[in-house]
């Protein structure tokens, strides 16, 4: 089945697909992938190796950090915690929050708007 939502990487209605098996470790490097996109929010995929992360920032919504594999220490409004495989954190809106890879991880984020 193709995917004809016009919109490249965006996963195709009505088939499973394995989470991990949609986004690779990239050696030394972040990568993402936009798997769901609609008027309510985002689904986005990370692959983050060990030592890299992303630097503090805030957004205008609520997201969630549900953790696939690895670990990554995510930080919320200065209080930091190691998230591990089935866990999930919520960031809330307009609140500064980082992430660093303990560990080669994947991630799904999902950002309501």
């Amino acid at each position: 089945m193709s995917d004809t939502s016009g919109d490249r990487g965006v996963i195709p209605g009505g088939q499973a697909e394995s989470l991990a098996g949609l986004i690779a470790l990239q050696p030394h490097g972040i990568a993402s992938r936009v798997i769901a996109r609609s008027l309510g929010g985002n689904v986005t995929l990370f692959a983050i190796d060990a030592g890299e992360g992303l630097s503090e920032h805030t957004t205008p919504f609520d997201a969630l950090a549900v953790m696939l594999d690895g670990r990554l220490r995510i930080t919320v409004g200065g209080v930091a915690v190691v998230v591990a495989a089935g866990q999930v954190v919520r960031m809330p809106a307009n609140i500064p929050h980082a992430l660093h890879a303990e560990a080669p991880s994947r991630m799904m984020l999902v950002m309501l708007k």
